[in-house]
């Protein structure tokens, strides 16, 4: 008994420091870091002044070494920085912008099938702005300067267009640039029907003399995600270098501190991620090169994943090719897949951050998607899926459920083994387990089923939170959104009331129901004797139910679905095994006057 007691305080007390760290802790760290963003913003659009288009070099390092960020403020709006240059439109099903010929860069992309918020008359995504905008962020290729042969592609080369007007899925666009020595660059672009750009590099030496250069490629930001993150999900640097190589995860705070710099690889990509978006560059599979990722203070803060290749040597009269693989869109699991596969990009699907339970997370995502294509709702898929869950586990619940059913039988037997040892506990523990092995009990059969569902309801908690495909997905109802909260709350009678409450208090409808079910689950055993047992047996489903209110509506539901499953399995097995279903019981001791205490 004094073991279940300090068994039922841990978990308690585990409870109330995770609230307490999320409210205390998590939440106000991360409305300061809102506010500070805010203010940032706000000062730059106050002190911003205008600056000239970047020129060649202005962006680059010294000779030999990769290009950095580009220098000075925050200045004009994206439309005004678009108006300034030449561009080649881009339009395709997925995508809409334009390619900067300053550069050749890819700094001007909206994702035509995603909106900001649930409303589709919302705002499309936006990707990718110039360089001058406050959200400057883009994906450039070129090479290192180098005297000896001249000028040579780089961040402020004004390339010209050989072919083509627009940049669609069926019309590539070619551009080109002859430097002062007779080299001449092509460079072909063609897009897909999704967010992959191949980038195909032709160089004619026609300058009598060979010629050594080396290629580079470069994704740069010059913000921060505006929403915090969190710790279930990676957004910042990312990569997988080489065919067999580990994937590599670092934090923006980390490359704050420390640049870091992988070793040479021939195969591999590498880029920037968000939680739903990306940007990555697959450099040459031939071409050995490094990547580095690095942060810059020069003028405004900058992030900056770039690959360096090898020094290429072409004799007079030839020529040689290159190809390079830029992802810019979004992280939808089956195309992410379809590029791995069919563009030969090894662990690309790592972009997509399945965190530490792959092997489980990946293929409950695999069934949800496979039942979202026969019923069109990711909710109803949920509830499938939970059903498919409960019937894996059904052999281990089972048996869970027939050792709490067994050791309610032996109750009695238990009993009378507590009042003939009283204190003397090596005897009561002696004689419990020759009661145990009489009876064919085994006392710890009831846990395993709850500790092996504990990573499976972790991976559905990354599918629900970390797939695009869950984001916007609607419900019934209220629900327009399965990855965020249920947006409903107690405190305003559901909105009834024409109020808003603290967050904090958005105790949904779903949550709710969650709480409820979860009460009737523990209700379903008899309420137990220790006073401290009991309280934490009265009060958790309560908790649980502020707890969860901020997860995922998504994962609300498949709890209270899962609690509701549970519910009726328990009672069917207990009635199988002729144990007493307390739930009715114990509901009624909850409205039974209890007698007043004789003075």
């Amino acid at each position: 008994m004094e073991k279940n007691r300090n068994y039922f305080i841990a978990i308690a007390l585990s409870l109330l420091i995770v609230i307490a760290w999320q409210f205390l802790y998590m939440n106000p760290r991360m409305e300061a870091q809102q506010r500070a963003e805010e203010a940032r913003r706000a000062l730059q659009g106050e002190t911003a002044q205008p600056v000239s288009p970047e020129s060649p070099g202005a962006s680059s390092a010294p000779t030999g070494n990769l290009p950095g960020a580009a220098s000075g403020q925050t200045t004009i709006t994206r439309d005004q920085a678009l108006a300034r240059s030449q561009r080649v439109q881009i339009e395709t099903p997925a995508l809409i912008g334009s390619i900067n010929l300053t550069g050749a860069r890819f700094d001007d992309l909206k994702l035509r099938e995603y909106h900001e918020t649930v409303d589709d008359k919302s705002p499309i995504i936006t990707l990718f702005s110039p360089s001058d905008t406050k959200d400057g962020h883009f994906t450039e290729l070129g090479y290192i300067p180098n005297e000896s042969i001249g000028t040579v592609p780089g961040a402020g080369t004004q390339w010209t267009v050989a072919s083509g007007d627009k940049l669609t899925q069926q019309t590539p666009v070619t551009l080109s640039f002859t430097n002062e020595k007779g080299i001449t660059f092509t460079r072909t672009i063609s897009v897909d029907d999704h967010y992959m750009l191949t980038v195909n590099d032709k160089i004619d030496n026609t300058s009598g003399v060979p010629v050594t250069l080396a290629p580079y490629g470069r994704v740069l930001r010059y913000n921060k995600p505006a929403t915090p993150s969190v710790w279930v999900i990676h957004e910042g640097f990312i990569g997988v270098m080489g065919e067999n190589g580990s994937l590599s995860e670092h934090t923006y705070a980390n490359i704050e501190e420390e640049q870091y710099t992988h070793e040479k690889a021939t195969t591999g990509w590498f880029g920037i991620t968000d939680k739903y978006w990306a940007a990555t560059i697959a450099p040459p599979q031939s071409v050995p090169y490094v990547t580095r990722f690095s942060h810059f203070t020069d003028g405004r803060p900058s992030y900056q994943a770039d690959y360096k290749g090898s020094d290429l040597t072409i004799q007079p009269g030839q020529s040689t090719e290159l190809k390079n693989l830029v992802f810019a869109g979004a992280k939808e699991v089956p195309l992410i897949s379809r590029y791995e596969t069919e563009l030969k990009i090894p662990q690309f699907n790592r972009l997509i951050d399945w965190g530490w339970f792959y092997f489980i997370t990946k293929p409950m995502f695999q069934l949800m998607d496979f039942f979202f294509r026969h019923v069109g709702n990711f909710g109803v898929a949920i509830l499938l899926t939970t059903v498919v869950v409960k019937a894996i586990f059904f052999p281990l619940a089972s048996k869970q459920y027939a050792s709490m059913a067994n050791m309610k039988r032996v109750q009695p037997k238990m009993e009378e083994l507590k009042a003939k040892f009283g204190d003397d506990r090596m005897g009561m523990q002696q004689a419990m387990m020759a009661l145990y092995k009489e009876e064919k009990i085994n006392p710890i059969a009831g846990c395993w089923p709850v500790v092996l569902q504990i990573p499976v309801f972790f991976a559905l908690y990354k599918v629900i939170y970390v797939t695009i495909e869950m984001r916007h997905a609607p419900f019934f109802g209220w629900i327009q959104d399965l990855s965020a909260p249920d947006p409903t709350s107690l405190f305003n009678l559901f909105g009834l009331l024409p109020y808003d409450v603290p967050h904090f208090l958005l105790i949904g409808v779903w949550p709710l129901v969650m709480g409820v079910t979860m009460f009737l689950q523990m209700r379903m055993n008899p309420t137990p004797p220790d006073p401290t047992q009991a309280m934490i047996f009265t009060w958790m489903p309560l908790v649980f139910t502020f707890m969860l209110a901020s997860f995922p509506a998504g994962l609300v539901i498949y709890w209270a679905w899962n609690n509701t499953l549970s519910i009726t399995q328990q009672a069917m097995i207990m009635k199988r095994h002729g144990a007493k279903i307390e739930l009715f019981d114990n509901l009624k001791g909850l409205f039974r006057r209890k007698p007043a205490a004789s003075k």
